[in-house]
C-alpha cells in the first residue's frame, strides 16, 4: 500500500515534469525559427536563400524525404514519414510549383505521380541534412555528459512517450487537468486559442497517465534529464 506522504510526493514530482513538458513545447517552437535561420544564413546562394525563405518547417520536411527515397510516391511519403496523404498532396503541389521538385508519370500508368528533385531542391536538401548534421553533433555531444544508467532510462521514457496513446479515456478515471482556472502559453500564432487549449489539456492527460505508472525514484530520473536536457544553456 503506498503510504500518503509517498503518494503526494509522487503527484508532486508529476506536475513538475508536465511543467517541463509544456516549456518543451515552447521551445520546440523557439528552434523552429532557430533552424530557417541557420538554413537562411548558410544558403550557398540567393536563389535557395529566397525559397527557404518562402518554405514551412513540413515542406522541408516533405522535400526531406523525397530526396531519401527519390523516386518517390506520395503515399511512401505519407506511410514512411508519419505525414497525412491531405498533407502530402498540398505540400508536393507547392514544391512543383515552385520548381523544387518534377512529377513524374509512369508509362502504364498514368494516376501513379513519383515525385524528384530539381537541382534547386538538391540545392535545399544538401543544406538541410548539413543542419542536420550539425544538429546531431551537438546532441552527441551534449549527451556524453550523462551515464549510462541515465541514458537507458532516457530511451525507455523517450520510447514509452512515442508509443503511448495520451487521450483521456473514463477508465482513466476523472480528467486531472480541467479547464478552470488553467492559462496555456501561445502555442503557434496560426491557431485557434480555443483549439490550443483542449489540446494541450488532452496532451497533459495523456502525460499525467503515463507518469502515473513511474514510480518515485523513476520520476525524479524523468525531471532531472528533462531540466538538463530542455532548460539549462550550456557553452560549446
Amino acid at each position: 500500500m503506498i503510504k500518503p506522504s509517498n503518494n503526494h510526493n509522487k503527484e508532486h514530482l508529476i506536475n513538475e515534469v508536465l511543467e517541463a513538458v509544456k516549456d518543451i513545447q515552447i521551445k520546440f517552437q523557439a528552434e523552429d525559427d532557430e533552424e530557417k535561420e541557420w538554413l537562411l544564413q548558410n544558403s550557398p546562394n540567393p536563389e535557395v536563400q529566397e525559397l527557404v525563405q518562402e518554405m514551412t518547417v513540413t515542406m522541408l520536411h516533405v522535400l526531406d524525404a523525397i530526396g531519401t527515397l527519390e523516386p518517390v510516391n506520395g503515399i511512401t511519403i505519407s506511410k514512411q514519414f508519419g505525414f497525412s496523404k491531405g498533407t502530402v498532396s498540398k505540400i508536393t503541389k507547392r514544391l512543383v510549383n515552385k520548381n523544387i521538385i518534377l512529377p513524374e508519370y509512369l508509362p502504364d500508368n498514368k494516376k501513379e505521380v513519383l515525385f524528384r528533385m530539381t537541382e534547386r531542391g538538391k540545392d535545399i536538401y544538401r543544406l538541410h541534412q548539413a543542419m542536420h548534421q550539425q544538429i546531431d553533433l551537438g546532441a552527441n555531444r551534449f549527451l556524453q555528459r550523462y551515464s549510462e544508467d541515465e541514458l537507458q532510462f532516457l530511451v525507455h521514457a523517450l520510447r514509452d512517450t512515442a508509443q503511448a496513446s495520451w487521450f483521456h479515456s473514463e477508465k482513466d478515471g476523472p480528467s486531472i487537468v480541467s479547464g478552470e482556472g488553467v492559462s496555456y502559453p501561445d502555442e503557434a500564432s496560426d491557431r485557434n486559442e480555443t483549439t490550443e487549449a483542449l489540446t494541450v489539456n488532452e496532451e497533459m492527460n495523456e502525460v499525467m497517465g503515463m507518469l502515473h505508472k513511474l514510480n518515485s525514484r523513476d520520476l525524479k530520473k524523468a525531471k532531472a534529464v528533462l531540466e538538463d536536457v530542455f532548460f539549462t544553456d550550456y557553452e560549446n
